[in-house]
């Protein structure tokens, strides 16, 4: 993917299996924890275009969330800063080769960073 795609969308659930039977069903997502990820169900679209993750709610996270990937989350993170965001968590690894971050918009949204290159199972 390139700089300023949409990469995945978390959704903040309660119960992880009455999650993925209602989107299972209602959209024919497959949902399953790839290694390395369990207890995070990720889910794809039927053409493949889509993905995401059904990911624990919490008080800081209760809405849905977009993630972007970006050539350099600091660099992006310091624009965030200077245009007027606050940095809400700072880069962070998922794996050995990939991180993530995420911002707060000058309007309050939530939005998340994706860098790297992140292999599944």
């Amino acid at each position: 993917m390139a700089h300023g795609d949409i990469t995945h969308i978390d959704i903040p659930v309660s119960d992880m299996g009455a999650a993925t039977e209602f989107y299972g069903t209602l959209f024919g997502w497959q949902i399953s924890e790839p290694p390395g990820f369990e207890g995070y169900p990720m889910w794809s679209t039927p053409n493949e275009v889509g993905s995401g993750g059904l990911a624990p709610r919490s008080a800081d996270f209760t809405q849905p969330r977009s993630y972007v990937e970006v050539d350099s989350i600091e660099v992006t993170l310091a624009l965030v800063i200077k245009h007027g965001g606050t940095v809400l968590m700072e880069k962070s690894p998922i794996d050995a080769t990939s991180w993530w971050a995420v911002f707060v918009d000058p309007d309050g949204n939530a939005v998340g960073l994706y860098e790297g290159t992140t292999q599944m199972g």
